[in-house]
């Protein structure tokens, strides 16, 4: 079935002549094969390699005739180089296209019988429009498909439900049983297919596997794809970065306790003290926390220590590049000192600025918590953090919500250690609802929405209550 494809060198393999040396260079972004002297064979294959394309056996031919057998089999082992090396693509035209996504590649293409087989499309795949072209991708996938033909995409569209090459022939015009056979051999190849036969609803692994998540951590990481990643500054010049601190959202303001840390650094219990004591509690002493404790709790946890540069800043979790996009909103049910309601903290004035009273979407907020954790006591302070998307994103590519995601389980891990070594109850959520959040806090929910709840409180002295966890 190889030997059907029609075979071209990827877009952004480049090909250089050097007739002064005689010399033909390959490269791509992160390599370079230079031919010295190439016969006239291999200079004619490389450069249809490079324009139009050719099968497999089209491509030996032009070799063989020119350099002969020799020259032949050494063709062939270059194009087995090129393929392994992800710069060959592979292509039913005009259905269909499958570029490589990484540099280590492995094309490995089965016959399709067309009287016994069934297949359907994997669910991991999916189809999505990219700079005017439908592309089908998959996380289990190293190779993305490009489908410029619209019968392609609708050969996909199909495979919704069990097709065998006779129904796709039936279904779809002006397409042969051949053309259906290396479509379906070209998506087997890319792992874009199910056969009916074939165990991926049983495979224990996959099957625990969503396909968000899945395909987030096959994006988010390197080895799967050759997408730019990290800190690529791809808005620099376009876009201007966000501030370092948000901009206050109120003028009604509380100003916070600011404890005294030289005098904690001797009093506190010890580091290993606290770690073996944290725990995740989720029922309260009948007397609420107080603003004192909530903004010693904040200080210690979520403040700016110091600006760098006006542009990056220290806190006491640790964040990537110092951008720091996270925003802490708590949501008062109960605290003395403190009004019911919703507010933001402002993490350089050490403030508490009063964004609503107790409306219906700050009742929500609470009660979806008390449900996320249990439905034990409704939490005395909900600390809901959101974050500031494009702060990270301005600079990082395609890990910007990793990054989040990470940051979140630090900040979750600093303030569970400074409640537990203040005596308070901390507990963090696993989930909540960012679009009660948006709609509450008045912000735009693809630039700030929320992505973690920690839910806080005055310890029981009940040896009653409910075991603690986590």
């Amino acid at each position: 079935m190889f030997e059907a494809f029609t075979l071209s060198f990827r877009k952004d393999i480049s090909l250089v002549e050097l007739p002064q040396n005689k010399e033909i260079i390959l490269q791509s972004s992160t390599r370079k094969l230079a031919f010295s002297q190439p016969a006239s064979g291999l200079q004619t294959a490389l450069k249809t390699l490079y324009d139009t394309g050719g099968t497999a056996t089209e491509l030996k031919q032009l070799v063989q005739q020119a350099d002969g057998i020799y020259g032949m089999l050494k063709f062939h082992s270059y194009l087995q180089k090129f393929i392994s090396l992800g710069w060959v693509c592979h292509s039913v035209l005009p259905f269909a296209t499958a570029v490589p996504q990484v540099w280590e590649y492995e094309f490995s293409a089965p016959v399709v019988d067309c009287q016994e087989q069934f297949f359907t499309l994997s669910r991991f795949a999916y189809l999505h429009q990219v700079e005017g072209q439908m592309v089908l991708e998959s996380p289990l996938s190293k190779a993305k498909v490009i489908l410029p033909d619209w019968r392609g995409v609708a050969i996909v569209a199909k495979l919704s439900q069990p097709q065998s090459c006779s129904t796709l022939v039936s279904e779809i015009p002006s397409i042969t049983l051949e053309i259906v056979q290396q479509f379906l051999s070209l998506l087997l190849a890319t792992q874009m297919l199910s056969q009916e036969t074939y165990k991926e609803v049983e495979n224990a692994t996959l099957a625990q596997w969503d396909f968000h998540d899945l395909l987030f951590h096959t994006r988010s990481r390197q080895g799967r794809h050759t997408n730019p990643t990290g800190s690529t500054y791809r808005f620099l010049g376009k876009i201007e970065p966000q501030p370092v601190v948000k901009p206050p959202m109120s003028k009604t303001v509380i100003q916070l306790y600011q404890p005294n840390l030289e005098r904690l650094k001797t009093a506190d219990i010890p580091l290993t003290q606290v770690l073996e004591e944290r725990r995740s509690i989720r029922n309260y002493h009948s007397c609420p926390i107080a603003a004192q404790q909530l903004g010693e709790f904040l200080y210690r946890s979520a403040r700016v220590k110091n600006l760098i540069n006006r542009e990056y800043s220290n806190r006491p979790y640790p964040a990537g590049g110092g951008l720091y996009e996270l925003e802490v909103y708590p949501v008062i049910n109960t605290c003395v000192g403190i009004s019911s309601g919703l507010y933001h903290y402002n993490p350089i004035a050490h403030q508490l600025e009063q964004l609503c009273e107790r409306t219906k979407d700050v009742e929500a907020l609470l009660k979806d918590a008390w449900g996320a954790s249990g439905q034990q006591d409704m939490p005395q302070v909900l600390i809901v953090i959101s974050a500031r998307f494009q702060r990270l994103s301005w600079k990082y590519e395609a890990i910007a919500y990793s990054l989040i995601l990470k940051h979140i389980g630090v900040l979750y891990q600093t303030m569970y250690l400074v409640a537990t070594a203040m005596n308070l109850a901390p507990c963090a959520l696993g989930s909540g609802n960012a679009d009660l959040f948006a709609t509450a806090a008045g912000t735009d929910y693809y630039a700030e929405s929320s992505v973690g709840e920690f839910m806080l409180g005055s310890q029981s002295t009940d040896e009653n209550k409910p075991e603690a966890s986590g």
